[in-house]
């Protein structure tokens, strides 16, 4: 993994600044070299840390998500099947009111789900056989609602959510592994000063390599934590 990738480097460039006699100069900038080291070992493996937990809530989510989409789909499913039922049964309703059969008509009408009965009741008092306005059935009526087909628009709309969330956790852990990037370009950079004999460049170099360390730094403090 990079962040262990960094620890091993940042330890082993450690090692090395303790190995050599410095002058005055170099001994504040092996100090100064130090401290990024265990800044940046530390960042980094702190970054991979929250990277692999937020990796995790990208996956909960996302099993989450699929399972509302499951329940919305099954009460979808179970919803248009009493809706095929209301309907059909308000067909043969119909055919026994037509014929004048009141008894058989009225049995229909207990069949009906507690929802389609209500908006059963509203339309008839919009006078369906004698007024060409009338909706053309019960579940047409506003007061007609699915509790069934409503639920799975609700999980529907909750999985959405969840998936978004899962998407937003996916973006943070790689927010999270870019700033080791920036960590790694660090040690890089003190490794490379290291090399340098000139007072010069060796300083400008530690003195980049701290700037991209302090940018990874605040880029880290920005991200969420979980």
């Amino acid at each position: 993994m990079p962040e262990g990738s960094n620890v091993e480097v940042a330890h082993h460039l450690s090692e090395h600044t303790h190995s050599m006699r410095a002058e005055p100069w170099q001994e504040k900038v092996e100090i100064v070299e130090v401290i990024i080291l265990a800044v940046v070992a530390i960042a980094t493996a702190w970054s991979g840390y929250q990277a692999a937990r937020w990796d995790g809530r990208q996956s909960l989510d996302y099993g989450i998500s699929t399972h509302l989409r499951t329940q919305a789909n099954d009460a979808s499913l179970l919803g248009g099947q009493q809706r095929l039922l209301d309907v059909s049964t308000f067909n043969t309703w119909i055919q026994a009111k037509q014929q004048g059969d009141t008894k058989l008509a009225a049995i229909y009408v207990k069949r009906f789900s507690d929802e389609y009965r209500v908006a059963f009741v509203a339309w008839l008092k919009t006078h369906p056989f004698t007024n060409p306005n009338a909706p053309a059935g019960p579940s047409f009526m506003p007061e007609y609602h699915n509790a069934k087909t409503q639920e799975a628009e609700a999980l529907d709309e909750q999985a959405t959510e969840v998936f978004n969330q899962g998407t937003e956790a996916r973006e943070t852990a790689d927010k999270y592994i870019r700033q080791t990037v920036l960590f790694a370009m660090a040690l890089f950079l003190v490794a490379i000063a290291q090399r340098f004999r000139y007072k010069a460049v060796r300083i400008a170099a530690v003195a980049l390599a701290g700037s991209i360390a302090v940018l990874g730094l605040i880029g880290v403090i920005g991200l969420p934590r979980i």
